[in-house]
């Protein structure tokens, strides 16, 4: 989960590299204001919906790459998090979820972290959502700045996960891993995009792999996802699957574009490939398969 969404103005990191040129000659050195082009703060909204759980909702706001931490402290609230870091919600921020039958459902503002997962988030609904596979639920998100995120989402078809294996390589002590293999069916009537998350101990905390993997190369056909040698005995792993949209997968595919370009001066910057419109992030609808395994 993202907290907040940083913008990184174009040509900034090239002049970074000529000022660092500089500032190896000496007497050559010389100071630089550069008058940074007007940004405008965007809503940033992050939703998973799943079945059978009450829906809930993080509302943030985009900040410039410069940002000095104080781009949006009027009128937010701010929220500790678990890890002692604190982050600053805005609070005039009014959300409705419309459900497939065309009801509406608002979601409260009550920020608050899972203690589960140790996520946080800023809205939340009053009853459990029942989501069946075709079906699209709708989102309405704004504030009192006239800033107005909408977007829609299908609910995918459930995917199993056929099934899961280990193997050990034979050596001993310290040196004696496993890999581990997750195997599912793609159907073949259509492209298709699956998320895949392997956990070690409480899946909640220790993500060990997170690939996003599309059906190009095995339309139709079972595949299986292989990891490299890299569990021990007595490990526990569980591997979720969640079979999703394209528009999920080409956020995650830019998100992570972004992360890969931040700090890099020879990186292009990366612009973020919402799901939503009026705003940045992700509305999405969650469904997923899960195995846990014990390695003997």
């Amino acid at each position: 989960m993202f907290s907040r969404i940083i913008e990184k103005p174009v040509g900034f990191l090239g002049l970074v590299g000529g000022i660092s040129l500089l500032a190896g000659c000496g007497k050559l050195q010389n100071d630089a204001n550069v008058p940074l082009p007007y940004y405008a703060n965007q809503l940033v909204a992050e939703c998973y919906l799943e079945n059978g759980k009450v829906p809930v909702l993080t509302v943030t706001e985009s900040v410039p790459y410069l940002d000095d931490g104080q781009a949006i402290a009027a009128g937010s609230q701010v929220l500790a998090l678990p890890n002692g870091q604190t982050v600053q919600l805005p609070t005039d921020v009014t959300v409705t979820l419309t459900l497939p039958g065309g009801q509406p459902m608002p979601l409260r503002f009550s920020p608050g972290v899972d203690a589960a997962t140790g996520k946080y988030h800023t809205h939340i609904g009053s009853t459990a959502l029942v989501a069946q596979a075709g079906q699209q639920f709708g989102l309405d998100v704004q504030d009192k700045r006239g800033r107005h995120i909408t977007g829609t989402a299908i609910v995918p078809t459930f995917i199993p996960i056929d099934s899961v294996k280990y193997k050990f390589n034979g050596l001993t002590g310290d040196n004696k891993k496993a890999y581990f293999v997750t195997k599912w069916t793609d159907p073949g009537a259509t492209t298709d995009f699956y998320r895949l998350q392997l956990h070690k101990g409480k899946p909640a905390n220790n993500t060990e792999t997170d690939n996003d993997i599309s059906d190009k190369l095995f339309n139709g056909q079972s595949y299986a996802q292989v990891t490299t040698y890299r569990f021990k005995p007595n490990d526990t792993v569980t591997a979720t699957l969640y079979h999703v949209d394209s528009l999920y997968y080409d956020f995650r595919q830019s998100t992570r574009n972004a992360r890969n370009a931040n700090g890099n001066p020879f990186a292009q910057p990366s612009a973020i490939h919402s799901t939503v419109q009026g705003g940045l992030g992700v509305f999405s609808v969650l469904v997923s398969d899960t195995r846990t395994v014990y390695l003997k």
